[in-house]
């Protein structure tokens, strides 16, 4: 698909998986809008490539006004949705039921922040001429997990909600067929972001230690090149991929 003269939107844009892919597709020559919350804009300050735009993904008016910054950018190509939380807890703990508040909150960010920046994105998506070498009018990257299909002990709402997102990626797809814009889902394994980053060096290693091949962390911008990747092969649409070194995660 050509990107030249077109926007794009990133959620969760100004740290880890999100910065890495703004600034990708910039390098591509595309208007990025990074969207995360109001304390993210420093770090996208600067790169004078990236427009910024304050947003909670589960608040539609919040949404819909950076949806309608980069479509004044441009036409809509791209949206990559990274914006998500990663806390864990327990079902029961010590006798002691989980927070409701705490799964909900889980859910309503990754999940249905996800669909809320998806469905609000693909309006102005459908408005766009199609691509004069694939027909796209765009394409719908979402964020998963390889907790959806092996969560761990205490991420039962993360597990949930990651596995909401794979379940959405086939009748995503399937329902924006008509207008011809694509939806992919990456699910990644242990890559290092600014949440894995917090833990100290030796549980960093036994991590990298812990995949199979190649025996180390993952890297923000090899989720950007598969991303990317997802953009220019057109017959990519209705599928997950891990993006893991064949990891499969135990259940602690």
């Amino acid at each position: 698909m050509q990107l030249e003269n077109s926007s794009a939107i990133v959620t969760g844009g100004a740290s880890g998986l999100g910065a890495a892919t703004a600034a990708a597709l910039a390098d591509r020559g595309v208007a990025v809008v990074v969207v995360d919350l109001p304390n993210g804009a420093d770090a996208v300050a600067a790169d004078p490539r990236l427009t910024f735009a304050a947003a909670d993904v589960r608040d539609e008016a919040q949404v819909q006004a950076a949806v309608d910054t980069a479509a004044e950018l441009g036409p809509i190509r791209v949206v990559v949705n990274c914006a998500g939380i990663g806390p864990s807890e327990r079902i029961l703990r010590r006798g002691v039921p989980g927070s409701l508040d705490f799964f909900q909150r889980v859910v309503e960010i990754n999940l249905i922040g996800t669909f809320n920046v998806m469905r609000l994105a693909a309006e102005k998506m459908a408005t766009n001429e199609p691509d004069p070498e694939t027909g796209d009018r765009g394409i719908i990257v979402n964020t998963a997990s390889v907790a959806a299909f092996e969560g761990q002990i205490g991420q039962a709402a993360y597990a949930a909600s990651k596995g909401g997102i794979a379940s959405l990626t086939l009748p995503a797809a399937r329902d924006l067929a008509s207008i011809a814009v694509r939806v992919m889902t990456i699910a990644p394994g242990i890559l290092d972001t600014p949440m894995l980053q917090t833990v100290g060096e030796e549980i960093r290693g036994r991590l990298a230690a812990s995949v199979p091949y190649p025996s180390r962390l993952g890297r923000p911008d090899e989720y950007a090149q598969l991303a990317l990747h997802f953009v220019d092969n057109a017959l990519l649409n209705g599928d997950v991929v891990r993006l893991d070194g064949a990891i499969r995660m135990a259940p602690r």
